[in-house]
């Protein structure tokens, strides 16, 4: 079982106050599913910082999510942030645990990634790791409790695209955690993540450089591997740090959008 490492710091630590923060993150979302036209998204992109900071946009994606009955695992891609990492490492153990219990990892699909050479078995580049650990909550309060989670480290946008190939298809959604530009003014964020949004919407992973996301490895392997599939890209919220309350000297960008097949 890997404990939470960020627990009462990038999000609540008491269980009942995590649920609440969830739930009401969701109800903040004007969008409304529509029951009888349900979500397709295949992908979304969500971002991982501090629920304070980045989970409104967060909601924007996992709100779209409500009701969907079809989805029977998620594929979490991130990055590595504290732990070197070169190539992509998938889990050991069987279970990530969260204040609100404990999340089945798929060792079946890890172990066919790494059988086909697309990725290493090691938890050291997870354990200490939040990208993609703030994204459970939100999981789990929605009712998904099975993940496969995927570190990208240095990594080419073909090999991520390959393992995607393998690990995606009816019954999986692939949700790709990243943040955008970094500590730059508000005004000079805006127009960096401009480029990069725009380069996710047009699918054109190779204009996304080395500081317009700190999961550019995924982030860019995910589009390469969508872009066979023609889907349709849509924005659903961007915001940064400072429009919820942060400094305007030193930003962070994020995005959340959702990836359907046309």
């Amino acid at each position: 079982m890997r404990p939470p490492a960020v627990a009462g710091s990038f999000y609540p630590q008491d269980p009942q106050e995590l649920r609440s923060a969830v739930e009401a993150l969701l109800d903040g979302v004007p969008f409304q599913p529509d029951r009888s036209a349900p979500d397709r998204s295949f992908a979304l992109v969500v971002p991982h910082a501090g629920y304070r900071w980045s989970g409104p946009t967060a909601a924007h994606a996992y709100a779209r999510l409500a009701g969907r009955r079809d989805i029977e695992r998620v594929v979490l891609l991130g990055p590595a942030h504290r732990v070197p990492l070169r190539g992509i490492a998938v889990p050991k153990l069987a279970h990530w645990s969260t204040p609100l219990g404990a999340v089945e990892i798929d060792t079946g699909g890890a172990a066919d990634l790494v059988a086909a050479g697309l990725a290493v078995a090691d938890d050291a580049p997870h354990a200490p790791e939040h990208a993609l650990e703030v994204q459970l909550p939100f999981l789990q309060v929605l009712g998904f409790s099975k993940v496969l989670p995927v570190c990208v480290g240095a990594a080419a946008p073909d090999a991520v695209a390959a393992l995607l190939s393998l690990v995606a298809g009816p019954g999986t959604l692939v949700l790709c955690s990243t943040d955008l530009s970094h500590y730059l003014t508000q005004e000079e964020a805006r127009a960096a993540d401009e480029g990069t949004v725009d380069a996710v919407v047009r699918l054109e992973p190779g204009r996304i450089g080395e500081h317009g996301a700190c999961g550019r490895y995924a982030l860019r392997g995910l589009l390469t591997w969508a872009r066979d599939l023609a889907p349709d890209v849509r924005v659903l919220h961007q915001a940064t740090s400072a429009d919820e309350g942060g400094p305007r000297d030193r930003v962070v960008g994020y995005l959340a959008a959702s990836l359907t097949a046309s």
